[in-house]
């Protein structure tokens, strides 16, 4: 039996411990905002933060997640958080595929980073591929929840790492 902390919940799992967190999430739970891309943590549709930290969902077994604290773009959504209002905003999403992950590794770099360099929104950004190229209009909506964080204290917790646990 595994016992994991999603959003807020605790919940436990008679599954293989080398089970992917993303199938948990999205047959187990019916959290399907983290999308399935590629399967090998290279797309990044699947981020979601552990700890805070965003890591890939595709490639985390269960069993590297007891005593975690795990969010989805669902546990986000119930923040209010201003990355969330500034993809409104800034029309981000085209297709929308990537950018539950976009909006993760976005809050992670701005949890670590209130005000963060073109090197590290790049840096932190790259690993969520977009198909659309709504890169433009992703940058934007980073710069505008930066400004309004620095305002305004985000509701998520701070000091989360923006690199990614591939462990």
């Amino acid at each position: 039996m595994i016992e994991l902390r999603i959003n807020g919940k605790s919940f436990q799992f008679n599954q293989p411990e080398d089970k992917p967190l993303l199938w948990v999430l999205r047959d187990d739970l019916g959290l399907t905002g983290t999308k399935y891309g590629c399967g090998v943590g290279v797309c990044g549709a699947c981020i979601v933060h552990k700890n805070g930290t965003p890591i890939h969902a595709c490639v985390t077994p269960l069993a590297d997640l007891r005593q975690c604290e795990i969010t989805t773009i669902e546990g986000l959504a119930r923040t209010d958080h201003p990355v969330i209002d500034a993809w409104i905003a800034e029309q981000v999403p085209q297709c929308g595929y990537c950018q539950p992950a976009q909006i993760m590794a976005a809050v992670a770099l701005l949890n670590r980073h209130p005000a963060p360099s073109e090197d590290r929104i790049n840096e932190a950004m790259a690993p969520v591929l977009c198909r659309c190229g709504t890169y433009p209009r992703i940058r934007r909506a980073l710069r505008r929840a930066a400004a309004h964080m620095q305002d305004t204290p985000p509701p998520m917790p701070q000091a989360a790492p923006a690199v990614f646990d591939t462990a």
